[in-house]
């Protein structure tokens, strides 16, 4: 894992977007097109703004995928991740991507995961941006649920309080009662397959998962470990989440 401490969010927002935005380009120049998946949250604002704005990506050759989304929350919902990149990402490009999945978990769950299962497999990814949670999630695959040999690339999981929290914390929802108790996600196995990964952890609040996710044991105890074994992932931390600092 190569990490790098930046000074603050706008750095780390610009460096992940600079990085993965190459490996967008050499994709596309390869073989003409390219597959990512974008991830949502507090930490990922000054990313997502900066890779909108980065310079001769052919947006119309790109097809994109997210990481989560909640079961039974419309689109029109503050705390909706669809709605999220719809605003921050997919309508702000200046051009329209090939196409973006949307993960849309308030119709059929079930039959939800089925159909972006069989889409993203046909969609070999080259970028996937992601974060870390409080509790050392990826997307939202916490410590109970999470399965390093999952032999699903999408599924509904059961949130654990302390994600559930984070939400709160995070001001998505008024309080724990209203965070959904269910969710559709991509799964960690699926994350891995991505050929470079790009992490994003700004915040003091992230620093016990960071420091789980660098020096504890490779553990679903802390799903994030499990990054450590990606053969081309990028870690960006700041003074507050960075465990050694």
């Amino acid at each position: 894992m190569d990490i790098k401490i930046m000074p603050d969010k706008a750095q780390m927002g610009k460096a992940a977007a600079a990085a993965g935005a190459e490996h967008i380009r050499r994709a596309i120049a390869d073989r003409g097109a390219a597959n990512i998946i974008v991830a949502t949250g507090a930490s990922q604002f000054e990313m997502l703004g900066q890779l909108i704005e980065e310079p001769n990506i052919q947006w119309n050759r790109v097809t994109g995928f997210h990481l989560d989304e909640y079961v039974g929350l419309p689109i029109a919902h503050p705390a909706s991740f669809r709605g999220y990149l719809w605003q921050r990402f997919v309508s702000r490009l200046p051009l329209p991507l090939r196409a973006f999945h949307f993960l849309d978990g308030e119709g059929d769950a079930k039959a939800e995961c089925r159909r972006v299962a069989e889409i993203i497999r046909r969609h070999p990814i080259d970028v996937a941006f992601v974060g870390i949670g409080e509790n050392g999630h990826l997307a939202f695959n916490d410590p109970p649920v999470a399965d390093f040999d999952d032999p699903s690339d999408v599924k509904i999981v059961v949130l654990d309080d302390v994600c559930r929290q984070q939400q709160v914390d995070d001001d998505c929802f008024a309080n724990f009662a209203a965070v959904p108790e269910r969710a559709v996600t991509l799964t960690v196995p699926r994350l891995l397959r991505a050929d470079r990964l790009f992490c994003v952890v700004p915040g003091a609040l992230k620093r016990a998962a960071v420091a789980s996710a660098l020096h504890g044991p490779v553990s679903t105890d802390c799903p994030a470990s499990i990054l450590r074994q990606h053969a081309d992932c990028t870690l960006y931390l700041d003074a507050e989440s960075d465990p050694d600092a």
